[in-house]
């Protein structure tokens, strides 16, 4: 089936700000090669398709059915991922396949799904729908879920997913070593662990048999034999997808543009730009006001992402304290401030978009990585790249030290250019968009 301008591709993102914005660049590029995207969310995310200028449809995600489920708790977009969500998908998948049928349009003629969001797989195959894998990180955190056979048979993890040994684990030769502790599921008390354990099994048994995985991530991360993995998916890196297309208005927050303004009154390279991503609460509140008198005492201008209801942990007087030094706001326009000369280093939670957007900024990185992913993509930074620095605390040797190793590294700046070259340079752009028509022309077949 040849696509045509009106073929409707549905992409269906984990509900959370990482997953929707690079899924959203994704359905840029989409348009540009003549599908017709569109992006379903649950009810309980807010974006306007006038904003982002793509295609959003909402399906029901009883999680306000009751008054008293947050929609942001992990476990609670679990339950309506798996016991709710499917029949909503379904019947809209049904409605817009015999709109196909009535009209000069060709339908649905394949589904994205984010393997955080597996249970779509199974909607669509009973649709009969050509379904793709869509991975939002790098390639090496793929890996690492998926050797969680490996790891069983190897009894570096029990069958719950809890680490045996403190030892090291070492993904393929020549690629970082990371600690048993740095596995993506090791989140929360045991109960909440198990429970992710299971989250992340699940995925890889739903997703391994996929036909095309679509990573944002660059090809020369992706080098490496594909036979170290147990996935039989055609994998494709398509990014980094911020390089390709930015996408206005996607966040879920308002953004507060006039850190941009105080930015302009700053020396060059002087600004700590300070965020721990939509994804805050496992620093806890005593962690927030340590780091807030740290940046009190080191008397560096810094911006500070923090949202009103993690300001409680901080001192009575300390805003008004450091109303000259540092500014801090809910949300901000996180590329512009990246890229504003003034500042100079990045305290980052090393998620991968934002990694992503470091580096295309050219930005030295302190790593605090909190959980998921971003322990793994901060071995890469601090170990295999050599663009940052990680500290373990907020205390003030913490802080003081990690700037000072970080700014006064003399061959960081060079590195940073050679990595922002390697994947997102002009040979690197041309790679990923032909990953992308290679995939678009297997679909059209």
């Amino acid at each position: 089936m040849k696509c045509r301008k009106n073929s409707k591709a549905l992409l269906v993102p984990y509900p959370a700000q990482g997953h929707v914005t690079p899924m959203l660049k994704l359905a840029s590029l989409l348009v540009n090669h003549g599908l017709n995207p569109i992006i379903i969310l649950p009810n309980f995310i807010k974006i306007d398709s006038k904003d982002v200028n793509i295609s959003i449809m909402s399906i029901p995600d009883g999680l306000d059915q009751d008054g008293l489920t947050s929609p942001h708790d992990f476990f609670a977009i679990e339950n309506s991922m798996e016991n709710y969500m499917p029949c909503q998908f379904e019947r809209l998948v049904r409605e817009l396949q015999f709109d196909g049928e009535n009209d000069e349009e060709d339908g649905v003629v394949c589904v994205i799904v984010d393997l955080l969001a597996s249970w779509a797989v199974k909607v669509a195959n009973k649709c009969g729908i050509q379904v793709a894998g869509f991975w939002p990180a790098m390639l090496a955190t793929y890996t690492l879920v998926d050797s969680i056979p490996d790891m069983l048979h190897a009894g570096i993890i029990s069958e719950t997913g809890c680490p045996l040994h403190n030892g090291p684990i070492c993904l393929s030769l020549g690629e970082p070593t990371l600690s048993s502790q740095d596995l993506p599921w090791l989140i929360g008390n045991s109960n909440a662990i198990i429970s992710r354990f299971k989250f992340w099994t699940r995925t890889m048994e739903r997703t391994r048999s996929l036909k095309w995985l679509l990573i944002n991530t660059f090809q020369d991360e992706c080098h490496k034999d594909q036979n170290t993995t147990n996935c039989n998916s055609q994998i494709l890196p398509i990014g980094p997808l911020n390089t390709h297309v930015t996408i206005k208005n996607s966040s879920f927050w308002e953004e507060d543009f006039s850190c941009l303004n105080w930015l302009d009154k700053q020396v060059a390279n002087s600004v700590l730009y300070i965020s721990f991503g939509s994804w805050v609460s496992p620093i806890g509140e005593a962690k927030v006001n340590s780091l807030a008198l740290t940046l009190e005492a080191i008397k560096r201008p810094f911006i500070w992402v923090l949202g009103p209801s993690w300001r409680q942990g901080l001192q009575k007087s300390y805003l008004e304290r450091i109303s000259k030094q540092g500014k801090i706001v809910s949300w901000a326009p996180q590329m512009d401030v990246l890229q504003h000369e003034a500042v100079g280093c990045y305290l980052t939670h090393c998620g991968w978009n934002s990694t992503m957007e470091a580096i295309q900024s050219k930005k030295r990185l302190l790593c605090y990585p909190i959980a998921g992913d971003q322990f793994v993509n901060c071995t890469y930074i601090v170990q295999k790249w050599r663009i940052g620095v990680r500290i373990d605390g907020f205390g003030l040797k913490d802080l003081e030290g990690g700037l000072k190793s970080v700014m006064e590294d003399d061959g960081m700046s060079e590195r940073i250019d050679s990595l922002n070259e390697m994947t997102m340079g002009k040979v690197a752009n041309c790679k990923a968009m032909d990953n992308l028509t290679t995939f678009i022309s297997d679909v059209s077949i």
